[in-house]
């Protein structure tokens, strides 16, 4: 049986080295270092692509963002490349109301692994990713244009797989 082919969107990079201290952003990243744990052991195989690693640059801790890069390499990442096609179906996303218009980014991270057919990505952007009503608009989108569906998973969830 193949792998799982997973996206990681950038929270999963920016949540390994989490430095708020309360009890709800220990449990996040304590989920988050367990999912690359599961990707070491060969479970799944990951990618990620532009759309995270420019957001990685916004980082202003150096040291930090450096580290988050790092993971990509450290992990065996792949990296995906952008198209028009992921850029359409974006912005369709967006149409739809998938995806508020001031986040374009976080629509083109789910339509590049749709477009590339990802098995689900995995994000702790429960604002405009991990939420039931982007999955569902996002099914409704990738249906009528004939692709198939992707899964839309918090890490938590990831674990249970």
């Amino acid at each position: 049986m193949d792998k799982p082919k997973i996206y990681l969107e950038t929270t999963m990079f920016s949540f390994y080295y989490e430095e708020r201290t309360e009890v709800r952003y220990q449990e996040l990243k304590a989920q988050v270092r367990q999912v690359f744990d599961l990707i070491k052991a060969g479970k799944f195989e990951p990618f990620t692509s532009v759309y995270a690693t420019d957001e990685l640059e916004g980082e202003p801790d150096g040291q930090k963002r450096e580290n988050m890069k790092r993971l990509i390499g450290d992990y065996g990442i792949k990296f995906l490349a952008q198209s028009d096609e992921a850029e359409r179906l974006a912005a369709l996303y967006i149409q739809e109301g998938a995806m508020p218009k001031a986040y374009p980014t976080d629509a083109a991270h789910i339509a590049i692994t749709t477009v590339n057919g990802l098995d689900f990505i995995v994000s702790l952007n429960f604002g405009h990713i991990a939420r039931p009503w982007t999955i569902e608009r996002v099914r409704r989108v990738n249906g009528r244009e004939n692709y198939r569906g992707v899964g839309i998973y918090k890490p938590a969830e990831v674990l249970e797989l």
